[in-house]
């Protein structure tokens, strides 16, 4: 038998890398072992699709342990959490002891901008930073993949009630730029280098969409796809901040999505690559084809379908890995 690939986070929502990651390697006729955090009907989708299903907390020693023993090549992601660099360092230790030829780590693109002198006003943004200094002194072989803000993100679940109820976009992004990727696209990488490692490690991609502009450029994107004048209203941080903070997001995810919207109005997303097109042969998507793709959480007479904005919002950002 093939030695199995594992994708950690396998059954995520939004911001989904390792639940896409697993079908495309599937697709491909790969053998995945694919870790989840529960046993439910996403776990059974991906055995229904061929992965073979390990669950477990990727805090747990003996769920990394049966989830890496017989693997050579892994997928590490994880969401928004104050546990991520225990995580990390959880999953390093047992991929080294099991002697892990390839460690595809899922990063963020701020770590660029970050130094042991330097960080944001993010614990996660320092989190990430931490945890790629503590993989690059395990000795693994490693390949880090940092990605900008994800169109899931902010430009799907933080815009679609403002969009379908005002045609508005209301964000605290001011008029700085930024290059929003889709889930697809880190996947598609992802499923790249996972599929082939060895030419890659060692190196570090930084993925980016294929368009680096402000918000009111965006806003005539989501016009053109949704057919329907959309503006885009600047509204302040603090009380968007504490609004998330009402609909229950963690103070943790909250302070990281509104030191990205501290970064953005600072110009710190006008970030461009290559690297989608360089490893996929295939350009990223851009904001005005992933508009039209979701048209109906965008559209008013969708909003009965698309549910609960507090609920929806919640459990997806909550449980998803949101980088940069």
């Amino acid at each position: 038998m093939p030695t199995p690939i594992l994708v950690t986070g396998a059954a995520g929502r939004v911001g989904a890398v390792g639940r896409t990651v697993s079908e495309l390697l599937l697709k491909q006729g790969k053998t995945v072992r694919a870790m989840v955090r529960m046993e439910d009907e996403r776990a059974q989708a991906l055995r229904d699709r061929g992965a073979e299903v390990v669950v477990g907390d990727l805090l747990d020693l003996d769920a990394m342990h049966r989830a890496i023993a017989g693997c050579e090549t892994l997928y590490f992601g994880m969401s928004v959490s104050e546990a991520y660099l225990a995580a990390t360092v959880n999953a390093a230790v047992v991929a080294k002891h099991h002697g892990v030829k390839a460690f595809i780590n899922m990063s963020q693109m701020t770590v660029s901008q970050m130094s042991i002198t330097e960080t944001t006003a993010s614990p996660q943004h320092k989190l990430h930073w931490l945890a790629e200094q503590a993989l690059n002194w395990s000795g693994l072989p490693l390949v880090h993949v940092r990605p900008t803000v994800f169109l899931e993100g902010f430009f799907l679940l933080l815009t679609s009630d403002s969009v379908r109820e005002s045609n508005q976009i209301r964000l605290p992004l001011g008029d700085g730029k930024t290059s929003p990727i889709a889930v697809e696209d880190v996947a598609r990488v992802i499923a790249v280098l996972l599929a082939n490692p060895q030419p890659h490690l060692g190196k570090i991609y930084h993925l980016t969409g294929p368009q680096s502009e402000n918000m009111h450029f965006f806003a005539q994107e989501y016009s053109k796809a949704l057919g329907r004048t959309i503006s885009y209203q600047e509204i302040p941080v603090g009380p968007w901040r504490d609004g998330l903070l009402e609909r229950g997001l963690p103070v943790h995810l909250v302070t990281h999505l509104a030191t990205m919207a501290d970064l953005h109005r600072a110009g710190r997303y006008d970030r461009m690559s290559d690297d989608v097109l360089t490893l996929t042969r295939q350009g990223p998507l851009s904001v005005r084809e992933f508009v039209k793709r979701h048209t109906a959480a965008f559209t008013a007479s969708a909003q009965a379908a698309v549910g609960s904005s507090e609920a929806r919002i919640h459990h997806t950002l909550a449980s998803s890995e949101v980088p940069a």
